[in-house]
C-alpha cells in the first residue's frame, strides 16, 4: 500500500489537473459552454434519455439541467419529444447538428491533447489512460456516498438512569450505525 506522502502528492497532482481542464474548456466554441458540451457528450455516449436521467448523470440540480438543455435546444443541437410512456416527460435526442457539434468538440479536445502530449510515447499515453480509467473506477459512482467511508458515530445521548443490568454490560456500538 502507498505511503501517506504518496497520497498527499497524488492529491496535489489531481488538484493540478484543474489546469488541464481549464485548457480544455478554453477550446470550446463561444456558443457551447462546458455545461452544453456535457449535455451533448452524455447524449452522444448514452443515447436518448429523459431530462431526469440527464440531471442524474450530470450530478446537478434539475433547474441547472433545464438551463443547459434549453441552451442546446435553442441552437438546434437536441430535440425534445414527448415521452410515449409519460406525456409529462420529454425525451432528449441529439439532432444531426448536435452530432456535428459533438464531433467538433471531440476533434478540438483530441487535437489539444495530441499537441500537449506530443513528446509522450504511445505507451505513456496508454498508461495514463489505463491509470485514469482505474482511478475513476476506484471511485465508482461519484453521485453516491464514498464506498469505504467509515460511518459517523451517532451523537452522544444523555445517559439513561442506570439499572444494575445496564451497569454489568459493556457498551457496544451497533454494527449498522
Amino acid at each position: 500500500m502507498a505511503e501517506q506522502a504518496q497520497y498527499e502528492e497524488l492529491a496535489r497532482q489531481l488538484r493540478a489537473v484543474g489546469a488541464v481542464k481549464r485548457d480544455l474548456g478554453r477550446i470550446l466554441p463561444p456558443d457551447c459552454p462546458a455545461g452544453s458540451a456535457a449535455v451533448l457528450t452524455l447524449l452522444g455516449r448514452d443515447g436518448d434519455m429523459r431530462m431526469s436521467k440527464l440531471a442524474e448523470l450530470l450530478a446537478v440540480d434539475m433547474s441547472v439541467t433545464s438551463r443547459h438543455v434549453a441552451h442546446v435546444a435553442d441552437r438546434g443541437w437536441i430535440q425534445r419529444s414527448p415521452d410515449p410512456a409519460d406525456k409529462r416527460s420529454r425525451i432528449l435526442r441529439l439532432t444531426p447538428a448536435g452530432s456535428a457539434q459533438l464531433d467538433e468538440l471531440s476533434r478540438r479536445s483530441t487535437d489539444l491533447l495530441a499537441d500537449r502530449l506530443s513528446d509522450w510515447t504511445d505507451d505513456e499515453v496508454e498508461q495514463l489512460v489505463r491509470c485514469l480509467s482505474r482511478l475513476r473506477a476506484s471511485f465508482g459512482d461519484c453521485r453516491s456516498a464514498p464506498r469505504s467511508a467509515a460511518p459517523r458515530p451517532p451523537a452522544p445521548r444523555p445517559p439513561a438512569r442506570p439499572t444494575p443490568a445496564v451497569l454489568d454490560m459493556t457498551t457496544r456500538t451497533p454494527a449498522n450505525t
